[in-house]
């Protein structure tokens, strides 16, 4: 494949995109893309990773590893931005365990096939209804990127039958460990006395994945079978979109000209 500026770009921006081996434009054949195309694309998709608008990009749920109290204390609790629904709290508890390293998986579905990652916001459910108010909080997480296995296991719920999807992604990207900030009891319940440890708990109140739809003026596709992953553009699609930024860009403009915090990092927040 070309190697032109724009493709540099892109790949300097997302290393995950150096894994596209091909590049198709429906629009125009159904021959892969090359040289002054092939450096179109890439710019369009380099304009897209910047420009497009930044939404709230989870659709919903998919699976937690464990879960405390079903449905009361689902990962669907996580999707409310606060830790209170008509007054009740709101937020997904794992189950108890006697090791405080005992790992837990929490998995959303985003709203679309192809969504570049800017930000996500992680925010532990602190206890305002016990003593000394505890935050039941992991001391590290890490995040994971992919795509379904196979989209027909995607109907299965696997909230209600308490089953962790985790064996049903092809995992494509893992993150660092981040060290999530403390500021309470992590993690420790006790007995009705409060004088002897019996599990340990984690409990998130609301997460949040910022970042930019790409779909569908681009798609991404996976091959199995070849190892390869190609990339198809539609340009009516792009134009599109990138009309609609704008005209919401120059709208926003007197009031707000620096709305948009561009991160190639991901971020996570702390409950205060």
């Amino acid at each position: 494949m070309s190697n032109g500026p724009s493709k540099q770009l892109c790949i300097e921006r997302f290393l995950q995109l150096a894994s596209i081996s091909h590049i198709t434009e429906p629009s125009h054949n159904a021959e892969p893309a090359s040289g002054d195309a092939m450096e179109r694309v890439y710019a369009s998709l380099y304009r897209s990773l910047t420009e497009f608008p930044q939404t709230n990009c989870i659709a919903n749920p998919v699976s937690a590893s464990s879960t405390d109290n079903y449905p009361e204390e689902s990962i669907i609790n996580t999707l409310e931005p606060g830790d209170k629904v008509q007054y009740r709290a709101s937020y997904w508890s794992s189950q108890g365990s006697d090791d405080p390293k005992t790992p837990e998986t929490l998995i959303y579905q985003l709203k679309d096939k192809f969504c570049v990652v800017t930000e996500i916001n992680l925010h532990p459910f602190k206890a305002y209804f016990q003593m000394h108010f505890p935050v039941y909080s992991s001391r590290f997480v890490w995040f994971r990127m992919g795509h379904p296995k196979s989209w027909n296991e995607m109907d299965q719920n696997f909230m209600r039958t308490q089953e962790c999807a985790d064996d049903k992604f092809v995992w494509t990207y893992t993150s660092e460990m981040f060290q999530v900030a403390q500021n309470s009891s992590t993690g420790i319940i006790t007995d009705l006395s409060y004088d002897i440890i019996t599990c340990y708990f984690y409990t998130v109140a609301h997460v949040q994945v910022i970042g930019r739809q790409l779909s569908p003026a681009f798609r991404i596709e996976f091959s199995e079978q070849s190892d390869t992953v190609s990339l198809k553009y539609d340009s009516k699609a792009f134009e599109f979109t990138m009309q609609n930024a704008q005209s919401t860009q120059n709208d926003s403009s007197g009031h707000n000209s620096n709305n948009v915090a561009d991160n190639d990092e991901f971020e996570m927040d702390r409950d205060e």
